[in-house]
């Protein structure tokens, strides 16, 4: 197995898309087309970043109320009278075991307890952040419907040339027939 199985590790496709991007960027836009698209990427990110850090607190607070809970049940439980026996219809008697320890909270369960609620509300709080943020990158784009315009029409350029590229890489060294195209603008939808 190679190390070009994993889609981690690919990194000459990623390159070659990344060199075929900033062309785009260069060649089809304007200074202003270029600035507003890193202000709708800073607000990307920064929505992300803030929607994780607060989806990481939401997560270590209910982790605390619920290792809160669990011990105040524990005291209680463990402070009421429970039988010590359990007499049978013919008169005979059998023991009740004490499961008190046994459901005592552990540090191992406390552990799990913030672990999991932190992974959860990291992830919950990030994909919201992500989503918050694409919203307003979209709001920033479309703020100047000139600038728009010619955003999507240096994206759709972009995805064609991708696409082509692609379907020169999978079948080799020879260019994918124009008629196995059928429609290009399938791209630009």
């Amino acid at each position: 197995m190679s190390s070009e199985s994993l889609a981690a590790f690919r990194n000459n496709r990623s390159n070659e898309l990344r060199r075929l991007a900033e062309e785009h960027l260069q060649h089809d836009l304007n200074q202003s087309d270029r600035e507003t698209l890193r202000s709708a990427a800073r607000k990307v990110s920064t929505h992300a970043t803030l929607g994780s850090l607060l989806g990481l607190g939401f997560g270590v607070y209910c982790a605390y109320r619920l290792r809160s809970m669990r011990l105040a049940y524990f005291k209680a439980f463990r402070a009421m009278e429970k039988p010590v026996e359990v007499k049978f219809a013919d008169g005979r008697t059998a023991p009740v075991p004490d499961i008190t320890p046994h459901i005592q909270p552990s540090k191992w369960g406390d552990f799990a307890a913030y672990f999991f609620f932190s992974i959860g509300g990291l992830f919950l709080g990030g994909e919201t952040g992500f989503l918050t943020g694409t919203a307003s990158a979209a709001r920033t784009i479309g703020r100047d419907q000139e600038s728009r315009e010619r955003i999507e029409k240096a994206f759709r350029n972009y995805r064609i040339e991708c696409a082509e590229e692609g379907g020169a890489a999978a079948g080799g060294s020879e260019q994918v027939p124009e008629h196995l195209w059928l429609d290009r603008r399938w791209l630009c939808e």
